[in-house]
């Protein structure tokens, strides 16, 4: 598991998807565009979501568990993207590895 620090709040994800999040994530942020980003709490945790407002003014860390880089989805990258740019804002999906294709590394 690795973790986003959002100033000073610690969201912990799990490395793979902290990876396609941080692609998309800094491509939004270097726009200047702000958004919002959302996922649902994780299995034996309490049920239910939560939802921050990223804005390129609040410092933002990611920390990855892993030393070596994950393989990224082109795919994955693309579906969290179309979501970053609605306006429900990024919605942390599962990855379809169905249509998952391997880009470079993060």
């Amino acid at each position: 598991m690795g973790t986003i620090f959002y100033g000073t709040t610690p969201i912990r994800i799990e490395d793979r998807a902290l990876a396609h999040l941080k692609v998309v994530i800094s491509t939004k942020l270097r726009r200047g565009e702000s958004f919002t980003l959302s996922w649902r709490h994780p299995d034996g945790d309490d049920v239910g979501r939560e939802t921050i407002w990223i804005h390129p003014s609040i410092p933002l860390r990611f920390v990855f568990d892993e030393s070596e880089p994950a393989q990224l989805s082109r795919s994955w990258i693309e579906d969290l993207a179309n979501s970053a740019n609605s306006s429900g804002g990024i919605m942390l999906v599962p990855e379809n590895l169905d249509a998952a294709a391997p880009t470079s590394s993060d």
